[in-house]
C-alpha cells in the first residue's frame, strides 16, 4: 500500500502545490492590475502563468522524486532526472521570453498612450518588435546551449570546437554573407528610422503598407491584399519611396485631357464643391490650373490634399469620377473630341477654284505676244 500511497502523494502533492501557487499569483497580478489600471504590465504578466506553473511543477519534481520509492522511477532515475532538467531549461525559457514580452510591451503600451505623433509611435513599434525577437533568439539560443551541456561528452564537443573556431568562423561568415548582411539591415532599419510598421511605401513599383519587420525580411502589404516578402537589406542597399516620411499627410493631384473650349473658372468652383463634400480631404489645399496645352486638347491639373495615403488615393478617385461626370452632363463641349465634321463655307457658299494648266502651244503664242508688245529700245 505505501508503495501506490507514496507516489501518488509526492506527484499529487506537486501538481496541487503548482495549481495553488500559480492561482495566488494569478490573483495577486489581477488585484495589483485593478489598483493600476494606468499600467497593462500586470495584466500582461497574467500570460506567464503556464509556463510559471510548468517551471514549478518541474522543479519540485526534480526535487522529490527519488522519495517515491517506486520501482520503475528507480529503473530509469537517471533518464528521468534528465528528462526533467531539459523540461525545466525549456520551460525557464520559455518563461523568461514570457516576462521581457510582457516588459516590452507594457512600455510601448504606455509611451503610445502618452504619444501623439504616429511616425514616432510607429518608430518605437518597429524597435520593440526586433527587440522582443532579439531577446527572444538570445534565449533559445542559451537555453539549447544549456540543454546541450547536460548530455555526457558534450565538455570535449565544446572544447574541438572552441579550438576549431577561427577556421569555423571564417567559414560561417563566407557562408552567411548575406544573412549577416540581413541582420545588420535589420538594426539599422529598427534604429536608423528608415522604414517602420505602418508606413506607406513603395518598392519595385508597388504600392503598399509595412506589414511586419523582422531580423532578416520585411513584408508589405499592397493595396489588393497581397504580400510582398523582401529582404531588408533591399531597403539598405536600393532607393525606395516612403510617403509617411516626415509625416502621414499627403498631396494628390488629378490630371484631365479637355478641348480648349472647358470652362476652367467653372471647374474651379466645382471641384470646391466635389472637395467640401469629401471625407477624406483633409481641408489643407486645392487647387486647380491649365498646365499644358497640344493642338488638339489642353490639360487641366487638379490639387487635392489628404491626411494619409489612403485618403488621397480615394480623394482623387472621387475628384476625378465626379468632374468627369459634371462635364459630360453640363459642358460636354468640353470633353477632348477627334475633328472629322467637314470644314465651313465661305461667305459666298463658293468654293475657290485653282487655276487650269496653260497648254503648252498657247503659253508659247503669249509669250511670243508679249514679247512684240514690248517697246523696243534698240536704234535704226
Amino acid at each position: 500500500m505505501e508503495n501506490v500511497l507514496r507516489p501518488l502523494i509526492v506527484i499529487g502533492g506537486s501538481v496541487v502545490l503548482t495549481l495553488l501557487l500559480g492561482w495566488v499569483v494569478d490573483l495577486l497580478l489581477r488585484r495589483v492590475d485593478d489598483r493600476h489600471p494606468e499600467t497593462p504590465l500586470w495584466d500582461l504578466l497574467r500570460r506567464c502563468r503556464l509556463p510559471f506553473q510548468v517551471v514549478l511543477l518541474t522543479a519540485l519534481l526534480r526535487g522529490t522524486y527519488r522519495e517515491t520509492q517506486w520501482q520503475p522511477l528507480k529503473t530509469h532515475e537517471a533518464t528521468i532526472g534528465h528528462v526533467l532538467w531539459l523540461v525545466l531549461i525549456s520551460a525557464g525559457a520559455w518563461l523568461v521570453v514570457r516576462i521581457v514580452s510582457a516588459a516590452v510591451e507594457s512600455s510601448y503600451a504606455r509611451y503610445a498612450s502618452s504619444t501623439r505623433d504616429p511616425a514616432r509611435v510607429r518608430r518605437v513599434r518597429t524597435q520593440v518588435t526586433l527587440i522582443v525577437r532579439i531577446v527572444t533568439a538570445v534565449v533559445v539560443v542559451v537555453a539549447v546551449a544549456a540543454m546541450l551541456l547536460t548530455f555526457p561528452g558534450m565538455e570535449k564537443v565544446g572544447t574541438s570546437m572552441l579550438a576549431s573556431a577561427g577556421i569555423i568562423g571564417i567559414v560561417a561568415g563566407v557562408a552567411a554573407q548575406s544573412t549577416l548582411g540581413n541582420l545588420f539591415a535589420g538594426f539599422q532599419i529598427a534604429f536608423g528610422d528608415m522604414v517602420r510598421i505602418g508606413d506607406t511605401v513603395v518598392v519595385d513599383g508597388e504600392w503598399g503598407t509595412v506589414e511586419e519587420v523582422t531580423l532578416t525580411f520585411l513584408a508589405v502589404r499592397t493595396w489588393d491584399e497581397r504580400r510582398i516578402t523582401m529582404p531588408v537589406s533591399y531597403f539598405t542597399s536600393k532607393p525606395f519611396e516612403n510617403w509617411s516620411r516626415g509625416g502621414a499627410q499627403m498631396t494628390g493631384t488629378v490630371f484631365f485631357h479637355l478641348d480648349h473650349s472647358a470652362p476652367v473658372g467653372l471647374m474651379r468652383e466645382k471641384l470646391q464643391e466635389i472637395l467640401r463634400d469629401c471625407a477624406a480631404w483633409d481641408g489643407r489645399d486645392w487647387s486647380l490650373a491649365v498646365t499644358d496645352t497640344t493642338p488638339n486638347t489642353m490639360q487641366v491639373r487638379a490639387v487635392v490634399t489628404a491626411k494619409d495615403a489612403d485618403d488621397i488615393w480615394t480623394a482623387r478617385c472621387v475628384v476625378r469620377e465626379q468632374m468627369i461626370a459634371w462635364l459630360y452632363e453640363k459642358h460636354p463641349y468640353a470633353l477632348p473630341r477627334v475633328a472629322t465634321s467637314p470644314a465651313a463655307l465661305p461667305l459666298d457658299h463658293a468654293w475657290p477654284r485653282a487655276a487650269a494648266p496653260i497648254p503648252d502651244g498657247q503659253r508659247r503664242s503669249q509669250d511670243g505676244e508679249d514679247h512684240e508688245a514690248q517697246p523696243r529700245t534698240g536704234r535704226g
